[in-house]
C-alpha cells in the first residue's frame, strides 16, 4: 500500500493500478452537562448522544478528554469519504443535531478536513 500527496494535498492511496480518493474529516465537539452530579450521569447522557450519532450519521464517535469532571466532556467524530463536500455537509449536520440534544449543552466545536 502507498499513499501519496498531490500538488494540492489531496491524499491518494495506491493499490496495485488503481487509486482511490480519500477525505477524512473530524469534529471535536466540548459540552457542558449541567444536570450531572456524578460520573454515571454523564455517562448515561453521553453514551444516548453517541448512540444517536452513530446509528443516524454512521460515524465514529468516542470520548477524548474530560473523563473524569462529571459536569463536562468532550467527544470526538470521525467520517472516512470521498467526496469534500459530502463529508463537510455531514459534520455540519452532526453539529445541528448536537446541538438539540437533550441533557448536554454544546459550548464549542472545532472541524477538520484532511
Amino acid at each position: 500500500m502507498i499513499i501519496f500527496y498531490s500538488i494540492l494535498g489531496t491524499r491518494y492511496l495506491v493499490l496495485g493500478t488503481w487509486y482511490f480518493f480519500m477525505i477524512h474529516g473530524t469534529v471535536v465537539l466540548k459540552f457542558s452537562i449541567a444536570e450531572a452530579r456524578s460520573l454515571k450521569d454523564k455517562r448515561r447522557v453521553l453514551k444516548s448522544i453517541k448512540d444517536r450519532l452513530r446509528n443516524k450519521f454512521n460515524v465514529s464517535v468516542a470520548e477524548i478528554d474530560a473523563q473524569e469532571i462529571y459536569q463536562s466532556a468532550v467527544l470526538a467524530v470521525a467520517m472516512v469519504g470521498s467526496d469534500k463536500r459530502y463529508v463537510e455537509g455531514a459534520l455540519s449536520k452532526v453539529v445541528n443535531f448536537v446541538r438539540l440534544a437533550k441533557g448536554a449543552s454544546l459550548l464549542d466545536y472545532e472541524t477538520e478536513i484532511f
